[in-house]
């Protein structure tokens, strides 16, 4: 039998809707499986040593192996050995000091697969695992394949100073609170309240991109202020600067966004770490329920010796665990979601009834089906895989049903925490989560995911992990309620929840709806919008899952898809990756020709073949590409600027591993871009540029405004500060303005005019506020013509309890300011002065779901009007502005379709009169940071490509179709 050692590719794809912090530079997993079958040892001579990369040299995967292995020892212990006696092959110098045991998942036909966490210096690696495949059987154990990543390139000071804990944990938290506020939009009524954020240390993780950076790893939860969703983010802060560098989802949900409907209710829990032990001389028996749905099941139940109760707990179907585990419903009736997710609230009991026969009121509320769905996912998977409950190891499975929204409000979700599934009420529309076999199947299969290839919850990756939870869950439900495949509601994903839906209306998902990667939804790296697509692009890959049950039948593609997520698919894998996996899955099972054929024919229907992220369809001219820009707290200072027919950008590396640099070109094309910022380590941010030279923002202990030529030539300092943070600069002709906070809540504006080095600080000349009061904020400059438009902002004047936000403009020249008119406007957007006026939204309903208008002045504040009027449809979920004379472009978060959360940012265009034009582009990625280029001409930030990239186009596209 002969090894094929797959080397790892120098150019991949793959891995686009992870944030491409850990995407470009992190090649892990499965790659390069189609590639010729290779010799089994690169040192002898008589084959091709893996390529090595910048990021590691250990090949993707290896099989065809047939390497004895020590029986007598723990399997874990016997991989390491073989990786030890191997170290050519592998490159890894020390995997007992080097790789901590993750899972063993051991399989029924004797295999033995072993899941290696690589730590650097003792501190884990984000996403590394290297895999060994094994069997054991017959007293006898052999090595059959590895495969995975281990970072061999790593090189950093794991010594240095950090921030201490509470620092780091601290800007975690501040960092996504301002994610929340949505690019400085923050309702009014969202004033008072309370979000609760709060952020739990992890420890220090080094993550894997260029040569590794030093982060610290906080778990954030609390809740939305503005919408009251869940928050609980997986985040990682530099260790040192604090900076935002990586986040992930931490709940798994059935589905991204969820309607709260109906009458609210009261509750509140206390928290405990632990659900409760079974009572003492407590013995099993067997009763009944009705499901939701009509049918008569049989329900494992405990009676409570003590109380003569019946519980709904199962301890029959774990009765041959080592751990003699159970399954439990719990009555969660009176708790919100919050209370839940993460922690055990105190106080919750199990439901009990006098009888064994489950009363109406259990069906009712889908605490008979959640009991009864448990008990069949766990038969599936014990039967099947021969796998002891979610985690392999017999863990209790306790399942939380009903559930509400904040106030008691019904809710339409369900999740799984990492160590319990919790079920929302339903409304009146939706019946409980747990009601449909299949919603149940999803949530616990996230649990065997977790506990298996632990796809992080974010992009790509997180969209597979909601794939393979909808497709076990999904042939759960088919298999139990003997559901033929040609049924064509047999794809649905919680198609049976509705009282008066079809199927198809009531369905989250779909896995027979043709999906394929032209449907790919790009989200922007660091995304918190369903964590980058994980339920909005899932379909895709999920898909092509179930056209191979189709296509094999079940029985094989259940044990293909279960193989390949036990034994081949790591934690940052992509939709490329996936597939490579399955097929090597399969390939382990002996599926070949034909049946091999269909294995790959499923992903190619659906899109996912190599190198598809490049047609997705970009319809504008790139200026610079592969940006690796990260929405972070640094949102307000990513953005491109223009002017004078250049333009200016931050670009970190494709990895996003370097620190940002300036660069600039010509709009024309003409020409290669230039990097106009010095190689200094600081983060160079927020440029501005007339054609002439560019002013931008350094930040390092200090905070610096830079300038330097466009056309080439040596930076020098403007202006620095140690008090205060510097941000959203503007210049035009010979002034340059900035937005200067205090961190103590004081916003000031400060420009420098002409050659005359000294900053100056623009009046707040409102009568009614001064710069003393830290809810007044004067910020976001505007210069055009030695005019300077700003805004206003905060709590002031004869009704301190009414939020006011206005635009004022600034002359330089006279020292005279335009006061605009405060309205009722809550909130603007950041003002565009331009030749024909100034432009901005303005807000002036807290509770129209971010509806706007568009606003005009003149440059000396006169005339103020309204463009677009706030009850024009058109500026529903607009947020954020860019005009030239002729021209005026929204940034709109456009309303979704019935079934979906969200659709990608858009740009539409409209004129200066308020006529619409179209959208500027109709490509599929999401379009922010948007500025007029004079004309219809705009540049912007791009995902659709699945990294930002500089585009610009000189007219609208139009309607889109």
């Amino acid at each position: 039998m002969s090894t094929r050692i797959r080397p790892r590719p120098v150019h991949r794809t793959g891995r686009t809707g992870l944030s491409l912090l850990l995407a470009a530079a992190v090649a892990l997993g499965v790659t390069g499986l189609t590639a010729p079958a290779h010799a089994a040892d690169p040192t002898t001579g008589t084959g091709t040593a893996p390529a090595p990369r910048p990021s590691t040299a250990t090949p993707a995967l290896v099989d065809g192996l047939a390497d004895p292995a020590d029986a007598s020892v723990p399997a874990a212990t016997a991989a390491r050995a073989h990786l030890a006696g191997h170290k050519d092959r592998y490159r890894i110098p020390a995997p007992d000091r080097d790789l901590a045991t993750d899972t063993v998942t051991t399989g029924p036909d004797g295999t033995e697969t072993v899941r290696l966490g690589q730590k650097y210096r003792g501190i884990p690696v984000l996403g590394a695992q290297y895999l060994v495949r094994m069997t054991h059987k017959d007293g006898k154990r052999t090595v059959t394949g590895t495969s995975g990543t281990y970072f061999t390139a790593l090189d950093l000071d794991t010594t240095r100073p950090t921030l201490p804990a509470p620092t780091a944990v601290q800007n975690a938290v501040r960092q996504v609170r301002e994610e929340l506020a949505k690019g400085g939009y923050r309702p009014a009524h969202a004033k008072s309240a309370k979000d609760g954020l709060t952020g739990t240390d992890r420890g220090l993780t080094v993550l894997p991109t260029g040569k590794g950076v030093l982060a610290r790893h906080v778990t954030v939860r609390g809740t939305d202020p503005a919408t009251g969703s869940p928050v609980v983010q997986e985040v990682y802060v530099d260790a040192a600067t604090g900076v935002l560098r990586f986040e992930a989802g931490a709940l798994r949900t059935l589905t991204a966004a969820a309607p709260a409907t109906g009458t609210a209710g009261n509750g509140t829990s206390t928290r405990a770490a632990t659900p409760a032990a079974a009572p003492a001389g407590s013995t099993g028996v067997t009763g009944s329920g009705v499901l939701l749905h009509g049918a008569t099941v049989p329900l494992n139940l405990t009676k409570d010796a003590a109380g003569g109760r019946y519980l709904l707990r199962d301890s029959a179907h774990m009765a041959d665990s080592k751990s003699h585990n159970v399954i439990q419903t719990w009555d969660a009736s009176s708790l919100w979601w919050m209370d839940l997710d993460g922690q055990w609230p105190e106080g919750v009991v199990p439901f009990a009834m006098p009888t064994p026969k489950a009363p109406q009121e259990l069906t009712d509320n889908g605490a008979v089906d959640a009991h009864w769905a448990a008990g069949k996912v766990y038969e599936f998977y014990r039967g099947t895989f021969e796998r002891d409950s979610l985690d392999g190891k017999g863990m209790a499975i306790n399942s939380l049903v009903g559930v509400t929204a904040d106030l008691g409000y019904p809710w339409v979700n369900a999740f799984w925490d990492g160590s319990k599934m919790v079920y929302g009420t339903g409304d009146d529309e939706y019946r409980s989560l747990a009601s449909d076999l299949d919603v149940v199947g999803h949530e616990m299969t996230h649990g065997v995911v977790e506990h298996t290839a632990d796809l992080v919850y974010a992009g790509q990756s997180g969209a597979m992990n909601e794939a393979i939870a909808d497709y076990l869950g999904n042939a759960i439900d088919v298999t139990v309620g003997r559901t033929p495949m040609t049924d064509p509601d047999a794809g649905l994903i919680g198609g049976d929840l509705c009282r008066t839906l079809t199927p198809k209306e009531c369905a989250f998902r779909d896995l027979n709806d043709g999906a394929d990667t032209g449907d790919f939804i790009s989200m922007p790296l660091g995304s918190r919008n369903d964590q980058g697509g994980v339920h909005l692009n899932s379909h895709i890959f999920g898909g092509a899952l179930w056209d191979i049950r189709e296509s094999l039948g079940g029985e094989l593609a259940d044990r293909i898809v279960y193989k390949a997520l036990t034994s081949y698919i790591t934690p940052l894998d992509g939709f490329t990756e996936g597939r490579d996996a399955v097929i090597a899955a399969a390939r382990s099972l002996h599926v070949k020709g034909d049946r091999m054929a269909k294995v790959k024919k499923a992903f190619d229907a659906h899109g996912i073949v190599p190198g598809w992220e490049k047609d997705l369809g970009l319809d504008s001219d790139v200026l610079l590409g592969r940006l690796g820009t990260l929405e972070t707290g640094l949102a307000n200072d990513i953005g491109p600027a223009t002017g004078g027919g250049w333009w200016a950008v931050p670009r970190s590396s494709a990895d996003s591993a370097a620190p940002y640099s300036v660069w600039t070109g010509s709009l024309d094309g003409k020409g290669k871009a230039r990097q106009v910022s010095p190689e200094d380590g600081r983060y160079h941010l927020s440029p501005v540029t007339d054609g002439r030279r560019v002013v931008w923002l350094a930040v390092g202990d200090t905070y610096d405004l830079m300038s330097a030529p466009v056309a080439g030539g040596p930076a020098k300092r403007l202006y620095s500060t140690s008090s205060a943070s510097i941000g959203s600069l503007s210049m035009d002709g010979g002034t340059v303005a900035w937005s200067e906070n205090d961190g103590q809540g004081h916003a000031n504006l400060r420009y420098i005019e002409g050659s005359d080095p000294a900053p100056r600080t623009v009046p707040l000349n409102r009568p009614d506020a001064t710069a003393d009061d830290a809810d007044v904020r004067a910020e976001s400059p505007s210069v055009h013509d030695g005019r300077i438009a700003y805004t206003v902002s905060g709590w002031w004047g004869d009704d301190p309890g009414h939020r006011r936000a206005v635009v004022d403009v600034f002359d330089t020249r006279t020292g005279r300011t335009a006061l605009g008119t405060p309205g009722r406007a809550v909130w603007t957007s950041r003002p565009v002065a331009t030749s024909s006026g100034v432009y901005w939204l303005a807000d002036e309903d807290p509770f129209d779901e971010g509806q706007s208008a568009v606003r005009r002045s003149g440059l000396d504040g006169s005339g103020t009007t309204d463009v677009i009027p706030a009850t024009s449809s058109a500026t529903i979920g607009a947020w954020a502005l860019t005009a030239s004379d002729t021209a005026v472009t929204l940034t709109v978060d456009p309303p979704a379709p019935t079934g979906l959360p969200y659709l990608a940012t858009q740009l539409r265009q409209y004129s200066s009169k308020g006529a619409p034009l179209g959208r500027v582009s109709c490509a599929p990625g999401r379009q922010t940071y948007a500025v007029a280029a004079g004309g219809g001409r705009v540049l912007w930030l791009d995902t659709t490509t699945t990294s930002f990239d500089l585009v610009t186009r000189s007219r609208p596209a139009g309607d889109c179709g």
